[in-house]
């Protein structure tokens, strides 16, 4: 039996293998590089917050809510925050490549970790796709012929959506470097044009009688304000962990990460706020006397630019067209590069074959990234409309940041001395009641969205366990199956609420006792995950944990260390 000995501990029968910096060997290929400060880190959340959501997502939630919208979006910014200070403590404590899929993998072994990795890597590729064809959906008000009317692309949008993941693409492969670079001047731009919609929208025609008009404030009631949610609400607030899958990657993580985290998400919510405040109040009161299911009218895709033409503000709506290019494009980017990062993690932990953590000279996940872009081209093909996508990414992104508090829990039980620079206060509080905010969305997005995303969460474990029976049986590393037992139950007691629920299920349940049903369901589960992972899987999770770096004290990375690539028995490849 070998002997493996991390930082003065003799951990028996484990083999450890790491992720090391600044081109240090990593079994074969370069490390990944630790060249993101506190301003790429910020961007890269914030960039990936701010995307195709804010040209099209007021227009979906005032359909949904009315005037409501606005309580949708404090709601959905409510949310976001609590699972933002999640993952600030998570990255800084654990500064990994791929986050959102190690942090499950370190508590929960290769089964659940997979799980969570897998949920993470389905909305993080359809991503860039969904946001491209975000773009020219609005670009084709200006230049027809783009989009058909089913939402769908026409031969000549297809082209133009693959020849933008090519050049996306092509960027990742420069390195972490070039996609900062990038990011950082599209951030500034995506930033402003949004500030400078409110501003002009709201000084040259503002009519706060919209806020009662069309049926009064809350036309739809309290159903139509949580039907908000995953109609596009939640899909915009989306990206703020997007930092944390490149935990590896940066300078000072300990210190720079939940700063990086807690601004974008912060900074986010506002800007969406006063969005939608803004187009509310500047529809043109005669449109809402039919109420608010078509104030723009019938087909309309670019709001922001349709209300800008109707002022007489063409300046405004060319900045848009413009925008409409350059705020989706730019996330698209972000995902294509943190979706790579995550099935590099799924690969390192032997999820997902060996060669998609291969690294170039640069430190570039180059057969991930290569992969994201071939799946992006793929998604651009089936899928009928942004408003449809939107609702399966929420659904998953929200499943994978269900496990997020689960990992905090567990890991202050299993890792009590680890340094911390930020903590999650009232964390035997807050964190359950993350992981009921997240059900509670999920649960929101409706049947006809769910089965689909159950549905592609069998997809995933048939694909692990077909990878899993090609290895050698002396390769395979313990599935931990008595830490992952619970997210069968889980999943499962989602889709029966789901399936007899108020929201395209069959309406069994009556509207608030569902919702109390799907948050004690929540909190249940919870208790039982977390009592399932502490006590499984303990040698590994010691031995994983000892070699992720710890703070110093100046936040950065500790002299010396290396950062855990999420352990398997052997190194990929060998």
């Amino acid at each position: 039996m070998r002997r493996q000995t991390v930082r003065g501990q003799t951990v028996r029968g484990q083999a450890v293998r790491g992720e090391t910096v600044r081109g240090q060997a990593d079994g074969g290929g370069a490390g990944l590089h630790r060249q993101l400060g506190l301003t790429g880190l910020t961007f890269i959340s914030l960039g990936s917050v701010i995307g195709s959501g804010w040209l099209l997502g007021a227009l979906t939630a005032a359909e949904a809510a009315g005037p409501a919208s606005v309580v949708s979006w404090a709601i959905a910014g409510a949310l976001a925050t609590l699972l933002a200070l999640v993952y600030a403590e998570l990255g800084a404590a654990y500064p990994v490549a791929g986050g959102t899929a190690r942090y499950p993998r370190l508590v929960l072994g290769p089964l659940g970790g997979f799980v969570a990795g897998w949920v993470a890597w389905i909305p993080a590729v359809a991503l860039a796709p969904l946001e491209i064809t975000a773009a020219l959906s609005y670009l084709d008000h200006v230049s027809a012929g783009l989009v058909d009317d089913d939402g769908t692309l026409t031969r000549a949008g297809l082209a133009l959506a693959a020849a933008a993941l090519l050049v996306f693409t092509a960027v990742n492969l420069l390195g972490v470097r070039w996609l900062a670079r990038t990011t950082t001047v599209t951030v500034g731009w995506k930033v402003l044009v949004p500030v400078v919609t409110v501003v002009a929208l709201t000084a040259t025609a503002f009519h706060p009688a919209n806020f009662q008009a069309g049926g009064g404030f809350a036309p739809f009631g309290a159903r139509g304000v949580f039907a908000a949610l995953p109609a596009g609400v939640v899909f915009s607030l989306q990206g703020f962990e997007q930092a944390v899958q490149m935990g590896a990657e940066a300078k000072r993580p300990h210190r720079d990460l939940p700063r990086a985290i807690i601004v974008a998400t912060l900074a986010g919510t506002a800007l969406y706020f006063l969005l939608q405040v803004a187009f509310l109040g500047t529809v043109d009161p005669g449109r809402l006397a039919a109420g608010w299911s078509r104030p723009l009218g019938a087909g309309d895709y670019g709001p922001f630019a349709t209300l800008a033409t109707s002022l007489g503000l063409g300046w405004l709506a060319i900045l848009l067209y413009i925008d409409a290019v350059v705020s989706p494009g730019g996330t698209a980017l972000i995902y294509l590069g943190t979706s790579a990062r995550l099935s590099y993690s799924l690969a390192r932990t032997q999820g997902l074959p060996a060669a998609l953590a291969r690294l170039d000279r640069r430190g570039v996940p180059i057969v991930s990234v290569l992969l994201a872009a071939a799946l992006g081209m793929v998604v651009l093909l089936p899928f009928p409309s942004w408003q449809k996508l939107v609702r399966l990414i929420s659904s998953a992104t929200f499943v994978m940041y269900g496990f997020a508090p689960v990992c905090l829990a567990v890991l202050r039980r299993a890792d009590p001395e680890r340094p911390r620079p930020y903590r999650l206060p009232a964390a035997r509080i807050l964190a359950p009641l993350g992981f009921a905010a997240a059900n509670l969305v999920i649960y929101w997005a409706g049947w006809r969205t769910n089965r689909a995303l159950f549905a592609a969460i069998a997809v995933g474990l048939a694909v692990f366990g077909g990878y899993r029976v090609t290895r050698p049986a002396g390769r395979r590393a313990d599935l931990e199956w008595r830490a992952a037992w619970w997210i069968g139950p889980w999943l499962g007691g989602l889709a029966v609420l789901s399936w007899l629920g108020q929201f395209s299920g069959r309406g069994v349940l009556p509207f608030w006792v569902d919702l109390a049903l799907v948050a004690s369901f929540s909190l249940a589960v919870f208790a039982t995950a977390v009592r399932a992972a502490v006590s499984t899987g303990v040698g590994r999770r010691q031995v994983e944990i000892a070699r992720i770096q710890a703070p110093d004290a100046a936040g950065g990375a500790t002299a010396g260390a290396t950062i855990t690539a999420a352990l398997g028995d052997r190194p990929p490849g060998r």
